[in-house]
């Protein structure tokens, strides 16, 4: 607890820093990426302190007591099987492996949806993880959070990251019981951008896709249009968004429409450009509809 509060005050003195220095935005963005590291020095407390346990999930589930206990129970147990928050390959000063969450109520057997996270340019897997884990922790679904090879995504030129996360779901589904029917590729920013340029290619094992405040036109241009036939896109972008003005979105998504995707578009009139946490649990709803 103490460790948590000295890393919240840390972030909040960054952050506070950079907003009086006036210059990048980046430098904001660079003091909040720590609320990653807050959340995961946090979590191991939720088994035993049930406020904490009811601040990971997300708020429609809070008061699920019985939901709570099974959560409780199951991260306690000791039969075996890895469940919780666990990394591969994935420390900060690493690129190109993956951090996922298994959830703690899992029986061994049943198959869980899979939602591939793809964090934003110069971001850390294991930092992303946390956007998806209240909700992913409340419906029993598999989280993996992969780290690119490099400072960013292959949004331009060779693509050196498709296959790691292409053998990324085989290996989790090698442990774990994956619903092969129900696998999200998800991101934000320059994530949203790959998961557009990989998603849309064959051979990827991806049946969804959700991309946020991302670049996608250019990537529809050459050529990928024509394979969104049919596919389950949610496509979300922010009116306010500075880096990826909303046109680029309204003009993906009448291409989409146009290749015949099945397309929910969201426009979210006061969203800059950051992730839209608050859509997670409509994108699951839907991915489960």
């Amino acid at each position: 607890v103490v460790e948590v509060a000295r890393q919240t005050l840390d972030m909040l003195t960054a952050f506070v820093d950079a907003g009086r220095a006036g210059g990048s935005p980046f430098e904001l963005y660079r003091a909040l990426r720590r609320f990653g590291r807050v959340q995961e020095a946090l979590y191991p407390l939720a088994p035993a302190f049930g406020l904490v346990s009811r601040w990971f999930l997300e708020p429609a589930r809070r008061d699920d007591d019985a939901l709570l206990e099974r959560l409780r129970v199951g991260a306690m147990r000791d039969d075996g099987i890895r469940v919780g928050v666990l990394h591969a390959d994935n420390e900060r000063s690493m690129r190109g492996g993956f951090s996922l969450y298994v959830p703690e109520t899992w029986d061994g057997r049943a198959s869980m949806p899979l939602i591939v996270a793809l964090h934003g340019g110069q971001g850390h897997g294991r930092d992303f993880l946390w956007t998806w884990l209240r909700e992913a922790r409340a419906r029993g679904m598999l989280v993996l959070a992969p780290t690119a090879r490099e400072r960013t995504w292959s949004i331009m030129g060779e693509d050196v990251d498709a296959a790691g996360l292409r053998q990324m779901v085989e290996v989790v589904a090698e442990r774990y019981a994956v619903d092969r029917g129900r696998v999200l590729l998800t991101g934000m920013s320059d994530g949203a951008t790959y998961a557009f340029r990989c998603g849309l290619d064959e051979g990827m094992p991806f049946t969804h896709l959700a991309p946020a405040c991302g670049m996608p036109l250019p990537l529809l241009l050459g050529g990928r249009a024509e394979r969104a036939r049919g596919r389950p896109i949610y496509l979300v972008h922010g009116g306010l968004d500075w880096m990826f003005p909303v046109a680029t979105a309204r003009a993906a998504r009448d291409a989409l429409l146009a290749a015949g995707a099945r397309l929910v578009y969201r426009e979210i009139a006061d969203l800059s450009h950051t992730y839209p946490r608050d859509e997670n649990p409509t994108i699951l709803d839907w991915i489960m509809a």
